[in-house]
């Protein structure tokens, strides 16, 4: 029999990434759908027989309905919510639209959405009602669809889990809004893969919606004190005030998490609504064991300490293409760039150095001068960016896609090269490129090449006034990555001309 075609969009996403190879283990053809075949190529699952790689655009008509044609089932997880998107109400009102049109264009037979907890009520947060638009948007389409509502997702990287860490970890003393005293009920993401898989299964679950939660309702308080408890430190002195509106909230996630102000304002906003299951029809349908919030947190710690982290809130979100590194290109034509290229000469071989190159940042560092990269990460949250405490899923692999610290990687080749772009806030667009060669006489070159596209007069002084500091930073990261011991230096590091 032939198996039945499964689309996953937003399948670099947190939830998508791990739905997918799970589909694909429980008998499904799993077509996983992105934005960026180079982030699609890169997941652990790419290469299973039953995998299916395509690219999609939602906002593109022919480009959806050309991923759904043939299949039996979706899975709807796309959301808009990023830096550049001044209205993510607005695009996720789009998106569904054009998912709904698609869908029936295409003859598709089920969607299944993953939505979010809240009552309905003037007070929703934008957030919360944005996801209740979607769910009203395609649940109005011909295509029959399955709505299945969660509040907090507890799982190693989750956005939800990142806040609860932090928050805890950094500060013993807390002065919080009153949200923290919000009955929400969190569920884990293992539970909520079973239940995104099990729908497919379960024809009851066709044209409804359901709530999922886990077993208990607890407020913000109660959790970040069972994450204390979980996590071997002390008891946290929470102290609620009322003085905090959601956009105070919003700031002093920004600053003490890695989560950025655009994700947290709408965040901190919800966090004010109750988020309940109202009805619990889908445990009778759907059984399994619920895991309550200790052992959820129990298993996210365990695999952040093990380095088993499969997919991370950061990972969502475009990509710039490999192409723009190139400094023939039109996007570096059309105006002044800088280039700084240089080289240094190891006895270590390419695996050597790879394996060293490959930890940079994170826990790791940059190898020399961390402290200045600090520096640099506090002023770019200052102003609104992502910062450097976000770190990195892994502190042994790299996938495109990954952030890295104040960096996206955009291309990996394993012992040959590495590519990060910029995602701090700055004058114009920087990149940082790593290649390995081998000159056959045992000896490994590490070439580093740093580019940037200065936007204006400030670009220029940006330029000017970092490129000093370029002389013993990007010296001595080399030397850290490139060498295991000075001994095995044969020459550099030192500066090249032309593109490295």
């Amino acid at each position: 029999m032939e198996k039945q075609i499964i689309v996953v969009t937003g399948a670099t996403g947190y939830v998508g990434a791990r739905l997918v190879p799970r589909l694909a283990l429980a008998g499904f053809r799993v077509r996983a759908c992105g934005r960026s075949m180079a982030k699609l190529k890169s997941r652990p699952w790419a290469n299973d027989a039953d995998v299916e790689l395509v690219k999609l655009d939602i906002f593109d008509a022919e480009s959806t309905k050309a991923a759904l044609q043939g299949a039996y089932a979706a899975y709807y997880f796309i959301h808009s919510m990023n830096p550049d998107n001044q209205d993510f109400a607005a695009a996720d009102r789009t998106a569904a639209q054009n998912m709904v049109q698609a869908a029936e264009q295409s003859g598709l037979a089920r969607l299944i959405y993953l939505g979010g907890l809240g009552e309905d009520s003037p007070d929703l947060s934008k957030h919360l009602k944005s996801r209740a638009e979607v769910a009203a948007i395609l649940q109005a389409g011909a295509t029959p669809v399955t709505v299945l509502r969660a509040g907090m997702i507890l799982g190693s990287g989750s956005t939800s889990f990142e806040i609860l860490r932090y928050l805890v970890e950094r500060l013993p003393v807390m002065i919080t809004p009153r949200w923290v005293n919000t009955p929400s009920q969190p569920i884990s993401i293992g539970n909520v893969l079973h239940y995104l898989i099990e729908c497919l299964r379960t024809p009851a679950t066709t044209g409804r919606s359901f709530d999922i939660g886990g077993p208990e309702v607890l407020a913000y308080s109660d959790l970040m004190q069972t994450y204390a408890e979980e996590a071997g430190l002390s008891r946290r002195l929470i102290i609620p005030v009322p003085v905090f509106t959601p956009k105070i909230s919003s700031y002093w996630i920004h600053f003490v998490t890695p989560v950025p102000s655009y994700i947290a304002m709408p965040l901190a906003e919800g966090l004010r609504n109750p988020v309940v299951c109202q009805e619990n029809a889908i445990v009778e349908l759907i059984p399994q064991e619920l895991v309550d919030c200790r052992h959820a947190i129990r298993i996210a710690l365990d695999r952040i300490n093990k380095q088993v982290v499969e997919s991370r809130w950061t990972d969502a979100g475009e990509i710039p293409p490999a192409e723009w590194a190139n400094s023939g290109d039109p996007d570096w034509a059309d105006g002044t760039h800088y280039e700084d290229n240089r080289q240094i000469k190891v006895t270590d071989t390419p695996a050597e150095v790879w394996s060293r190159l490959v930890r940079l940042g994170g826990k790791t560092g940059w190898y020399y001068g961390n402290w200045l990269w600090k520096i640099r990460g506090y002023i770019d949250r200052v102003f609104g960016g992502v910062g450097s405490m976000r770190g990195r899923r892994s502190d042994v692999e790299l996938f495109v896609g990954d952030a890295l610290d104040l960096w996206r990687v955009v291309d990996v080749d394993v012992e040959k090269s590495l590519l990060l772009i910029a995602e701090m806030k700055l004058p114009g667009k920087a990149m940082l490129q790593f290649k390995i060669s081998n000159t056959g006489d045992g000896i490994t070159i590490l070439q580093q090449s740093a580019r940037f596209v200065p936007h204006g007069l400030l670009g220029l002084l940006y330029w000017w006034a970092v490129s000093p500091f370029h002389e013993f930073i990007f010296n001595g990261m080399l030397r850290g990555i490139a060498s295991a011991s000075s001994l095995s230096v044969v020459e550099g590091p030192a500066r090249i001309k032309g593109k490295a």
